[in-house]
């Protein structure tokens, strides 16, 4: 059984796979609560992908034959074109080999909705070029409140086009302006790639899911899958 950990900005996501089927998942609020899980369980391979908790202190605790630290100079199933791969997340890195395994065949641009909206495009010869990161839903709330006097802070709700309130202006600038920039996003690239596929995950997705014009693939599992997918091709090596 594998073994793949992701821990997010938020949360800590974690889900067993057997080959390429996912078998189980499991989600903990602490490094605590993931610790407790690990000492109890025995996996034949295991990854960790982190952008909170130092992957290499949660691997001390994975009882595993072998072990993978998600990083860039990892062997990967797609080829990394980024300028800088060094600063790239790994989370973005997962989400497109997630993408790859959905699609293997297709032009895929991968929009993960969470904390950050993140924007990453991978071709059918597995080519992985970069895209794009701007604020997610709830920090252009945040924003808004911290760094103006007066405006106070909103939460998430879908809105009308016409706010006629403070707050509901607020909410159409952010909810209907976020919608905007997505599907701004997805026209752009199907100019230059018509036949591609849009894939979406992430906290947020059942929002964008909702209201998004565009034809879009929701896989909120899909860093889960990317990660079994990179554990299994350096497995095999």
């Amino acid at each position: 059984m594998n073994l793949v950990i992701d821990c997010g900005n938020t949360r800590i996501k974690t889900a067993t796979f057997s080959g390429a089927d996912l078998v189980k998942k499991f989600s903990f609020q602490s490094r605590d609560e993931l610790k407790l899980f690990l000492d109890s369980n025995q996996f034949v391979s295991s990854i960790i992908s982190s952008v909170g908790i130092p992957a290499e202190e949660i691997s001390r605790f994975v009882k595993a034959e072998k072990k993978f630290v998600l990083k860039h100079v990892l062997p990967l199933p797609i080829k990394i074109l980024y300028q800088t791969p060094e600063t790239l997340g790994v989370d973005r890195i997962a989400a497109v080999c997630g993408a790859l395994s959905i699609f293997p065949s297709d032009d895929a641009l991968v929009i993960d909705a969470g904390t950050c909206v993140t924007y990453d495009f991978v071709d059918r010869n597995k080519n992985y070029y970069g895209g794009a990161i701007s604020p997610g839903i709830n920090m252009r709330f945040e924003a808004m409140h911290t760094f103006t006097k007066r405006l106070p802070l909103v939460e998430a709700a879908p809105e009308k086009l016409i706010g006629d309130s403070t707050e509901s202006s607020m909410r159409s600038g952010v909810m209907n302006g976020i919608l905007g920039e997505v599907e701004g996003f997805i026209n752009n690239y199907r100019i230059k790639y018509p036949d591609l596929r849009v894939v979406l995950c992430g906290g947020d997705t059942q929002f964008f899911e909702n209201n998004l014009k565009p034809t879009i693939f929701a896989a909120p599992d899909l860093v889960l899958i990317g990660l079994n997918r990179i554990l299994n091709h350096n497995a095999a090596l």
